[in-house]
């Protein structure tokens, strides 16, 4: 681009947003200040094109939210003809004395050539365009207006829940769903701004009424009184000159109202109006009948023949024309290249989807649209449920028949990688064990695959005999679900990565900016940021406080320079979201702990290993699982929650040791514990590796 053309571009640029300030003073000096005929002209003549270019854009937008500033452009169109209508009076009121010419050529012309000289048939015209105008497309497009406003009002809550469906349902991404919030925004404010420009249109028609009737009557006076014309003289000059002014307003204000009229009653579509209309008014049996009731009209006596047959000739070309089969335009294909049989494609070797289900042929009616798809409606209530839970979106679940499995099996995958496989078989129902039945049920008896209890698969005739028996009965597609509930928060690390830390750290941007500046990218790396997030879900802490975790993070950041240390001041810091699922508010932490004597040994063999990846001796961490799970047993049988509790330097060795065990029982530091909330020690691991219930012991030190 050549400087010339840079320079022009930029003055446009600066220019065009004094366009609205230029215009509204511009209606200042005509409200305010006396204005030449010429300049009269000029503002009619413009007011004319203006009016003209809207109704252009009315017409061939696909959509009224293609012209959003409709409401707003009316608005100041509307003041532009008022504003030249009382420039206009007074030039008609001052110099109406001196002629036709006294009040600009425009007004001169709609009052002479366009009425032929006449104003008494001027005055008819007018008449005929503000009932035109006023009575029918003015309080039509209103009454649109209105209702469209108050539909578009009252369908906004159910759009929003759509839109939110779609969101969890994975159908669009979250930019995609942002934007359609915005459209459903913008389409409210749009028809309510519609139904009060409306009144402007319809107080502009009236306003031509009283200034025409202002114009006569003043204008008689006038010339009698201050200029000594006789009263025919008077009426005369001063009446034609305000049929010529109302004209010239009232042609503008009609274009104007046929626009709005226009846009508040098009319906949504890929297409413009006229290209609606010409698609819609393409049928040949609609113009048949056309034709005949017009060739019987033509061959009437008294009917003017030369026009009504033509007509009738031309609705049959029409009907002819649109009858005859389209010619089928084939497009030349290339021959296709054939197919490498050795080439191997990306498509082969994975499908992408992070995490999915793979289901036998048997189970396909469990995601069978047609059978209302019992598992996908599961799958996408768990996903809104998790993401709620854990802080951050869980991925779509690609769901996939598998032939090479057996008819009723099917496995979970994460990355590809098998987590979990079972057997079930859709329409029977399983039949868990709640450890108290008193007559068992005949069936097929199995391992739930969630949580390992005995089951037994029943026929679904048998359900109330199961419930009667004492049996918690569910269908195949809760067990299924069930299922990968359970693997998804197991796995929830694994699904988390960069992306998803770049997506929590925007969202948070928005409301604490100074807070992820000061922690990204220094002195935390994304990569730095989305190892410590993935390390505080792979032992069981949600992201759901992200600012919170985040603040933490610049806290830990400061004391430590590796992730797991890093890892271990955020814990210290956010001990309050670790324990909230554990128990409530109000109650005390059941806690089970590491006497003094195992303390010391677990001490003394991390110091002897080191960084080893397995820090404490086989023989000791098998002694200490066996002690763990015999003071766990009785908490399990009660189904209450409890956290094992360690010094800081013990709690990842030990917490890495619980979990294939025991993936659901916190291990958590004293330093971990907030300081105002109550524990309750239930069970103390000791150093002979058994463990004794304690009798008084309520309180420990917190480090």
């Amino acid at each position: 681009m050549n400087p010339a053309s840079s320079k022009l571009g930029h003055i446009l640029a600066m220019s065009r947003g004094s366009i609205l300030p230029l215009a509204t003073l511009l209606l200042v000096v005509f409200l305010v200040l006396p204005v030449p005929a010429l300049v009269l002209d000029i503002g009619f003549i413009f007011n004319i094109m203006i009016s003209l270019a809207v109704l252009m854009v009315a017409l061939n937008v696909t959509k009224p939210l293609d012209f959003s500033s409709f409401p707003t452009v009316l608005l100041f169109a509307t003041l532009l003809r008022l504003g030249l209508n009382v420039a206009s009076t007074r030039v008609v009121l001052v110099h109406g004395h001196e002629g036709g010419a006294a009040a600009g050529h425009v007004i001169e012309a709609f009052g002479s050539l366009l009425i032929g000289g006449d104003y008494v048939v001027g005055i008819f015209v007018f008449a005929i365009l503000m009932i035109i105008n006023l009575v029918v497309i003015t309080k039509g497009a209103g009454r649109v207006s209105e209702v469209s406003a108050r539909f578009t009002l009252d369908a906004m809550p159910g759009k929003q829940m759509a839109i939110d469906a779609d969101l969890n349902a994975g159908l669009m991404t979250p930019e995609e769903a942002k934007a359609r919030r915005a459209e459903v925004a913008t389409e409210a404010d749009f028809y309510g701004s519609m139904d009060g420009a409306s009144k402007f249109v319809k107080g502009d028609a009236v306003a031509g009424v009283l200034i025409l009737v202002v114009n006569i009557v003043g204008g008689i006076i006038l010339g009698m009184a201050s200029h000594g014309l006789g009263i025919a003289e008077a009426a005369s000059n001063y009446t034609m000159l305000a049929i010529g002014d109302a004209l010239v307003a009232q042609v503008p204000a009609l274009l104007l109202s046929i626009a709005a009229a226009s846009i508040v009653t098009r319906v949504n579509s890929a297409q413009d109006l006229p290209g609606q209309i010409s698609g819609q008014f393409a049928i040949a049996k609609a113009w048949t009948p056309v034709a005949a009731i017009l060739g019987i009209m033509g061959v009437l006596p008294g009917m003017p023949h030369l026009i009504i047959l033509p007509a009738a000739a031309a609705a049959g070309y029409i009907a002819w024309k649109l009858s005859r089969p389209k010619p089928q335009v084939v497009e030349a294909v290339a021959p296709a290249a054939p197919e490498n049989p050795n080439a191997i494609e990306w498509e082969d070797v994975s499908d992408g989807a992070m995490l999915g289900i793979d289901v036998g042929f048997g189970l396909v009616p469990l995601v069978d649209e047609r059978r209302d798809a019992p598992l996908m409606r599961r799958v996408t209530g768990i996903r809104k449920q998790i993401s709620k839970e854990l802080g951050f979106v869980i991925p779509l679940v690609r769901i996939k028949d598998d032939m090479a499995l057996p008819a009723n099996s099917y496995r979970i995958t994460i990355g590809g990688t098998i987590v979990a496989e079972d057997e079930i078989w859709p329409d029977d129902l399983l039949a868990l064990d709640s450890g108290d039945i008193d007559t068992p049920i005949e069936g097929r008896a199995c391992k739930d695959p969630t949580f390992g209890m005995d089951a037994v698969w029943i026929s679904a005739d048998k359900r109330a005999e199961a419930i009667v028996a004492g049996y918690t009965v569910v269908d195949a597609a809760t067990v299924m679900a069930t299922h990968l509930n359970q693997m998804v928060r197991l796995n929830a690390a694994q699904l988390f990565g960069m992306d998803e830390t770049k997506k929590l750290l925007e969202t948070l941007k928005e409301n604490s900016p100074q807070l992820v500046e000061g922690l990204t990218p220094q002195p935390l790396s994304l990569f730095t940021i989305s190892a410590v997030c993935r390390e505080l879900l792979r032992e069981g802490v949600p992201l759901k406080d992200f600012r919170r975790i985040c603040s933490a993070m610049v806290e830990a950041a400061a004391e430590g320079t590796t992730v797991a240390q890093i890892v271990e001041g955020v814990r210290q810091r956010i001990g309050s979201i670790i324990i909230q699922s554990l128990v409530p508010v109000n109650l005390p932490l059941p806690v089970v702990t590491l006497d003094a004597e195992l303390e010391t040994l677990l001490a003394q063999s991390l110091r002897v290993a080191g960084d080893a990846a397995f820090p404490i001796e086989p023989g000791l961490a098998q002694r200490i699982l066996g002690a763990i799970e015999q003071a766990a047993r009785p908490l399990m049988l009660e189904q209450r929650n409890y956290a094992l509790v360690t010094s800081p330097q013990a709690r990842k060795p030990l917490a890495d040791l619980l979990r294939p065990r025991f993936p659901d029982t916190p291990v958590l530091s004293f330093r971990e514990l907030p300081d105002d909330k109550p524990v309750e020690v239930v069970a103390t691991v000791g150093g002979q590796t058994g463990y004794r219930t304690p009798q008084a012991e309520h309180s420990f030190s917190r480090g």
